[in-house]
């Protein structure tokens, strides 16, 4: 995912997604399988966004499940 801001006229396809995974990134980060990635979005213990056919995570809530357990 890439956010573009359109003040920026020195780059304007600068990326801002380091702060938002993939479900992959999420499983490589906790390395977890996929069934256990989509239980915790399912759950609710991570939180997450659609966007098209994919779900997209915020690092945080990551962070945020890992200091909880």
């Amino acid at each position: 995912m890439s956010i573009i801001l359109e003040n920026d006229c020195s780059d304007k396809h600068r990326r801002y997604d380091e702060d938002v995974l993939t479900i992959r990134e999420m499983m490589d980060m906790l390395a977890i399988g996929k069934n256990t990635a989509y239980k915790l979005i399912r759950e609710g213990k991570v939180k997450s966004f659609r966007l098209g056919n994919s779900y997209k995570i915020l690092r945080k809530s990551v962070k945020e499940y890992i200091y909880s357990h």
